[in-house]
């Protein structure tokens, strides 16, 4: 506490270091909630002045763009269906709907007291544990848990947003399949990029959630002939009861214990959680309205991706190893100034990590604050006719599908994306599905190489390391019940000859 107390007093006695504090807050939020220029973006573009920067300052500016941002994006996900950020595509999936439903305020609010509750949460669990709980999430949890934890993931999202469970796995499928496009990560050979080296990449995952999410909805919404925004009459400016919080307190729960740790595995972080939490909440529902505007899915996702903010610096701190793109643009900046992250930086520059401790937790704060007023003038946009609105939210989104890479192939697969997932939905299918299965289907895969080169290429041999063979346990048999449960559901569906006869 007192080590706390010491950063906390070194970030309010200097006035440039509040200056930093603040801007990277604003910051953070403003890129955070702009699709496809997101706060990685931000943080891509002043990474190069950090060199000027006190080095204290430079790191605890990314640490709070890394907060403000993971929340930022909740806002349009929620208003427009578009997720400013990978890790708030979850949030769209009850968010919009609650928009629809003239409960955009209660979404928005519900995204900004559970973003803050799951960040200072975090915070708090990584001044406490940052040893201990690194060293043991490194020497537990390598390629080979990380693809059975895939696998576990991919098999309950089967079931999370479709018509059925058929539908369901073929949503999924589709998702895995075009993640296979670009290159090999084994041995590098070129699959599926149709003899193009603009493919050679692989499809990103932006301009298909902005194609699937944004020009989609817009699609739909046309294919509706509305001259409204639908929620726009009906948009009330009034916060979640407390006992609609009361009755998620085990969501809430649940998803900040799988942020948090999945945020302290390298190279998973936010997204991971947040889907993971959202498919958790799903499963453990009885009431089946997720997907048509139930609070507890915004709460799981945005519960759970701001939890993973402060335990992705746990490995970042305590071992030298990034927990996402953002901590490893951090990196960066610790190279930039001669400094390596690991157990040394505690005692070399305590001050610096405290200092940034401190900023993390005053940082979530700061979001309950700012994220109310954000709620009471926001949500005003709602407000402007959908004929309106269409072509500036498709301006939008092709300028943040352009900007990712500068590369027109991007806008194409965007506005594909939106077509086949218009169609898609009038169909039944999952959306949520195929952004599961794109988003972890490359990690997948990539974490599957290295297990296979790991274990002599033996797949039987992750069953030889208990937690992977856990988690591989509970994905067969979760595959297995939802089969067994479809099966049932058809038969029950499919009429008795008795049944036959009387309709004769």
């Amino acid at each position: 506490m007192a080590d706390f107390w010491l950063g906390a007093s070194a970030l309010f006695s200097d006035p440039t270091a509040l200056m930093i504090f603040a801007g990277g807050l604003l910051g953070g939020m403003l890129f955070g909630a702009i699709p496809g220029i997101n706060m990685l973006t931000l943080g891509a573009v002043i990474l190069p002045f950090t060199a000027a920067m006190n080095p204290t300052h430079a790191i605890m500016l990314y640490s709070v763009i890394y907060c403000a941002g993971v929340f930022g994006g909740a806002i349009t996900a929620i208003l427009f269906n578009i997720p400013g950020s990978p890790e708030n595509a979850p949030t769209a999936f009850d968010g919009y709907p609650m928009t629809k439903n003239g409960e955009a305020a209660k979404a928005i609010g519900a995204a900004v007291i559970c973003s803050a509750f799951g960040g200072i949460c975090s915070a708090v669990l990584m001044m406490t544990a940052t040893p201990t709980i690194a060293g043991w999430a490194v020497r537990a949890f390598g390629p080979p848990e990380i693809f059975a934890l895939i696998c576990f993931g991919l098999a309950v999202s089967a079931s999370v947003g479709a018509a059925d469970l058929w539908k369901g796995l073929l949503s999924v499928s589709l998702g895995l399949l075009i993640a296979t496009i670009g290159t090999d990560p084994a041995d590098g050979i070129a699959r599926y990029n149709f003899g193009t080296y603009y493919l050679l990449a692989g499809i990103h995952f932006i301009p298909v959630v902005l194609g699937l999410f944004a020009v989609a909805e817009v699609f739909t919404q046309g294919a509706k002939s509305l001259t409204e925004n639908p929620g726009a009459a009906r948009v009330r400016l009034s916060l979640p009861s407390f006992f609609e919080f009361w009755r998620l307190k085990f969501t809430v729960l649940r998803s900040m214990v799988i942020g948090f740790f999945a945020g302290i595995l390298p190279g998973i972080g936010a997204v991971l959680a947040a889907f993971l939490s959202y498919n958790e909440a799903v499963r453990w529902s009885p009431k089946g309205k997720f997907g048509k505007g139930e609070l507890g899915g915004v709460v799981a996702s945005e519960t759970a991706n701001n939890s993973a903010t402060g335990a992705a610096m746990i490995p970042l701190l305590a071992l030298g190893l990034p927990g996402g793109a953002l901590t490893a643009m951090m990196m960066g900046v610790f190279q930039i100034h001669g400094m390596e992250p690991g157990p040394l930086v505690f005692i070399t520059s305590k001050e610096l990590v405290w200092v940034v401790f401190a900023a993390m937790f005053f940082a979530n704060i700061a979001i309950l604050g700012l994220g109310y007023i954000q709620t009471k003038t926001v949500v005003h946009l709602l407000r402007i006719p959908f004929h309106l609105l269409a072509p500036a939210i498709l301006l939008i989104a092709t300028i943040g599908a352009y900007a990712l890479r500068n590369l027109t192939v991007d806008i194409w697969v965007m506005y594909i994306a939106g077509i086949v997932g218009f169609l898609l939905r009038r169909s039944g299918y999952s959306v949520a599905g195929i952004v599961m299965g794109l988003i972890l289907g490359s990690l997948g895969e990539s974490s599957f190489t290295k297990s296979m080169q790991l274990l002599n290429y033996d797949p039987l041999a992750l069953f030889g390391r208990p937690i992977a063979a856990l988690l591989l346990t509970a994905a067969i048999l979760t595959l297995m019940w939802n089969i067994a449960a479809a099966v049932r559901q058809l038969k029950s569906d499919v009429p008795s000859e008795s049944e036959k006869e009387e309709a004769r």
